[in-house]
């Protein structure tokens, strides 16, 4: 699913648990990793997360289904960029404009991915 895709979908509903369970119903269908993609885990997040690359094809792993789809939002914001073109996104703003009712210690995690990728 694409960005956009998920994007539409969450601007269905201003209901702050419909989001959350589409959120999850997101990270449910996150691609297999292939087992040649560089992994990195990402430092500063609650749960174990993981993004994962083969050359400019974006991939995330995370033991939480709520963080799952979290990773496949961010991922799905980058999947087919270059390091450079990641770096020119306002990932941050996107990401805020999805109305998300997140608690403190996962937005934490979310700017932890932020920084990792803008860092590649």
């Amino acid at each position: 699913m694409t960005y956009e895709q998920m994007k539409k979908l969450l601007q269905i509903t201003d209901d702050a648990a419909q989001k959350l369970e589409l959120v999850m119903d997101f990270g449910a269908q996150l691609k297999n990793v292939p087992y040649d993609a560089l992994c990195s885990e990402i430092v500063g997040c609650s749960s174990f997360v993981e993004i994962c690359r083969v050359g400019n094809n974006f991939y995330g792993r995370a033991d939480s289904a709520l963080v799952r789809g979290i990773v496949a939002i961010v991922v799905a914001m980058v999947d087919g960029k270059s390091p450079d073109e990641i770096k020119k996104m306002d990932i941050e703003q996107q990401f805020m404009e999805l109305n998300l009712q997140l608690g403190a210690g996962r937005l934490n995690g979310v700017n932890s991915m932020i920084r990792f990728l803008k860092n590649l």
